[in-house]
């Protein structure tokens, strides 16, 4: 078996407590990678609203860094409420 495949007969003979390792660092790993791409996304999604005019220098306009921090702020606080809502959902079932 090579270092980079992991088949079902190989994850059988793990005791429980390397089965639940396991199994938290895929959960940790598939939380980092959700993470990379919302970024990745919220990136591309300011981006694309605040600079609108090609970059000359290595800073944005006081204009569109503005525009960048109220984006990003909106959109944290955003996930902040969702988050709170759905806390709040789970806690009433």
């Amino acid at each position: 078996m090579s270092t980079s495949s992991l088949d079902a007969s190989a994850i059988n003979n793990l005791s429980d407590k390397e089965k639940e390792e396991l199994r938290q660092f895929v959960n940790t790993q598939t939380q980092r990678t959700r993470v990379q791409a919302q970024t990745h996304n919220l990136t591309e999604l300011c981006w694309k609203k605040c600079v609108t005019s090609p970059v000359k220098s290595n800073t944005l306009e006081k204009t569109e860094e503005a525009c960048m921090s109220n984006c990003v702020e909106r959109f944290l606080d955003l996930n902040i409420l969702t988050a709170k809502l759905l806390s709040n959902m789970q806690q009433q079932h």
